[in-house]
Formats: structure tokens, C-alpha cells, sequence
């Protein structure tokens, strides 16, 4: 397996269909909560719905910079989800996550050893090698939240 192969592998695992590590993954989480919780923020901490917005939105920023776009995505903005009014609003956004994370995934297996090495986009950016890593190790930690938010809310229902 070439090392784009196992990014790729390991990107799949925390997004769409993996238990390797975190015994989980973004799409089983995503899948067993309704909108309603999805949306709702127990104190101070984000929604699920909010975490869901944030992963992608690095995907999908990313996903743009992989298909000959600029990288115009900025930190400050990368929790302004709209409200979630509906299941269908829910179901627009999981959609969105698991289609551009396969997308994803495909580019990242696609690329050659001297790719992941190259500068993403500017220097101060470090390798594109560095930049999937650091999604891959960013998905974990919010998917740690989700998991926990979800459990948060659940109680909060029984």
C-alpha cells in the first residue's frame, strides 16, 4: 500500500467507515442522531450539527484546493453553520460530509510520493502530507466530541 493509500485508508476510518481507533466513526455517529439533537447545545459546548459543519468544512475546502480551486476557507468562519430547522436541513448536511469525504478520499489515494511532499498551497502551510494528517488527526478529536455531546443529550432526554 503506498503512503497515500494509507492516508486515504485512515481518512476513511474516521469519517465514513472505520473502528480502528476510536471504535467509531463520523457516519455511525451522525446516522443515530435526529436533527432535533443534532442541533441542541448542551451548555457552552458546540452541537453536533455545529462539529458536523466544522469537519466538512476543512473537507470541503480542501476537496476545492484538489480540484483546481483556490484555498479560500478561513478559521473565523469555519462554524457558521445555518440553522438546522428540519430533518431535511440534517440530512443535507451528513449528505454533504460523507460525499465530499469520499471524494476526498479518492484524491488523497490517487497521489504520488513527491505530491505529498510538495508545498501546499504556500510554505507556511507545510506539505500537503501535513495538511491531510492534520484533518485526519482534527476528525478524531471532534469525533470525540460528538460522541460524547451525543451521549450528553441522550441522558439529557431519559
Amino acid at each position: 500500500m503506498t503512503p497515500a493509500q494509507q492516508l486515504a485508508t485512515r481518512f476513511r476510518e474516521v469519517i465514513l467507515n472505520g473502528t480502528w481507533i476510536a471504535n467509531t466513526n463520523f457516519q455511525d455517529q451522525l446516522s443515530a442522531v435526529p436533527w432535533d439533537q443534532a442541533s441542541r447545545r448542551i451548555g457552552t459546548l458546540n452541537s453536533i450539527a455545529m462539529l458536523t459543519f466544522h469537519i466538512h468544512y476543512y473537507i470541503a475546502g480542501v476537496l476545492n484546493v484538489f480540484t483546481g480551486g483556490d484555498l479560500v476557507i478561513r478559521d473565523k468562519y469555519s462554524f457558521d453553520l445555518s440553522p438546522i430547522h428540519s430533518r431535511e436541513d440534517w440530512d443535507v448536511l451528513r449528505h454533504k460530509l460523507v460525499t465530499d469525504a469520499e471524494q476526498f478520499a479518492d484524491h488523497v489515494q490517487e497521489m504520488t510520493d513527491e505530491k505529498l511532499e510538495s508545498v501546499f498551497m504556500d510554505a507556511k502551510y507545510g506539505t500537503w502530507r501535513r495538511n491531510i494528517e492534520g484533518i485526519i488527526e482534527h476528525s478524531y478529536y471532534h469525533l470525540g466530541q460528538v460522541s460524547l455531546i451525543r451521549k450528553l443529550v441522550l441522558e439529557g432526554d431519559s
